[in-house]
């Protein structure tokens, strides 16, 4: 039985509405979960953000699915009028009880600079998802480099000879930027490549910009297995996104498709390990990547894959973050 929230504002801090895919976006999820349980809905996008008066304040609406569709989500009945938006008023930040921070990479300084506006609404009280401070602090490659006992052999560098180095004792490698995504700028580069100096100077932007090595995990072809951790705790089922035939990249942006398993008892072991540090960090809903064994990733700026494990496996997983988000207010 879902629990009603009277009361209670909710802003989705998000891409424009109309950029959604009505398919696959889990931010939508969580705006029907939210209305399914009466909250009062709002939207805002980074470019609505201000200081005003002293005051975090943002330019927001009031957001209602079509009932038909908040019920099923389903785009086949979707229409063009799927939802509605309220007038746009100039209004604190400090009016909603929770921001849901749901704006998609890339994370740039005008994100970070979202992040300090945020901040200032936490101060007068708002609950922010996830942590402004944190979305900050925890690149979401460099992060996972937190649990070594995780992750599988690497190397951070931006030195030629550094990067060399790692690629001659492994031979097989994934070279990748820090703060990429969506399988963007990934190279694997094998032994004998006659192209390794002209990846690592690309990814470097000539030796000024810090890249990841990373020892290549043949068991990509399995998948790369996303979790979806809610407060800490991984929801008991992945998203394994298999890599396209000749791919080596599993993201769903990449080509790949997705195949909903439950957790094995070494992805259970790896939630362990990272989601008290999760929950430390006021990171309630993030998604770690795993590949075999290896930790690879921890993504917490705006974590996917909802739709499709719900679909697959019947869950609700949008509805138990809100139930989660909505606690921590008590």
């Amino acid at each position: 039985m879902l629990r009603p929230y009277l009361m209670k504002k909710i802003a989705f801090l998000m891409d424009p509405i109309d950029s959604l895919s009505l398919k696959k976006d889990s931010t939508l999820a969580m705006i029907r979960s939210a209305q399914l349980r009466d909250l009062d809905i709002y939207y805002l996008r980074q470019e609505d953000l201000a200081l005003h008066e002293g005051r975090a304040c943002g330019l927001i609406s009031s957001l209602k699915l079509r009932d038909d569709f908040a019920q099923t989500l389903d785009p086949a009945i979707a229409g063009d009028d799927w939802y509605t938006l309220g007038e746009e008023t100039l209004r604190p930040l400090a009016d909603m009880d929770i921001i849901m921070m749901r704006k998609d990479p890339p994370f740039d300084m005008e994100y970070i600079y979202t992040t300090y506006l945020l901040e200032r609404a936490e101060t007068d009280g708002v609950f922010v998802v996830n942590k402004p401070a944190s979305l900050r602090d925890c690149n979401e490659k460099l992060f996972a480099t937190t649990f070594p006992q995780c992750c599988p052999d690497l190397v951070v560098s931006r030195r030629m000879d550094v990067l060399k180095a790692f690629h001659a004792k492994h031979k097989n490698v994934v070279f990748k930027k820090l703060d990429g995504m969506g399988g963007a700028s990934i190279f694997r580069v094998m032994e004998d490549d006659p192209n390794l100096t002209v990846v690592i100077e690309t990814l470097t932007e000539n030796g000024t910009q810090q890249i990841m090595g990373q020892v290549y995990l043949p068991e990509i072809v399995d998948g790369d297995k996303r979790i979806l951790l809610i407060n800490g705790e991984p929801v008991p089922y992945a998203l394994a996104r298999i890599p396209s035939a000749g791919e080596s990249r599993g993201n769903l942006a990449a080509g790949g498709r997705g195949e909903a398993r439950p957790l094995t008892a070494r992805d259970q072991w790896i939630a362990e390990q990272v989601g008290p540090e999760l929950k430390k960090r006021g990171l309630m809903f993030v998604g770690i990547d795993v590949i075999g064994d290896y930790l690879t990733e921890i993504n917490v700026t705006c974590p996917t894959c909802i739709r499709e494990l719900d679909a697959q496996y019947d869950l609700d997983i949008a509805g138990d973050l809100i139930d989660a988000v909505v606690k921590q207010l008590d």
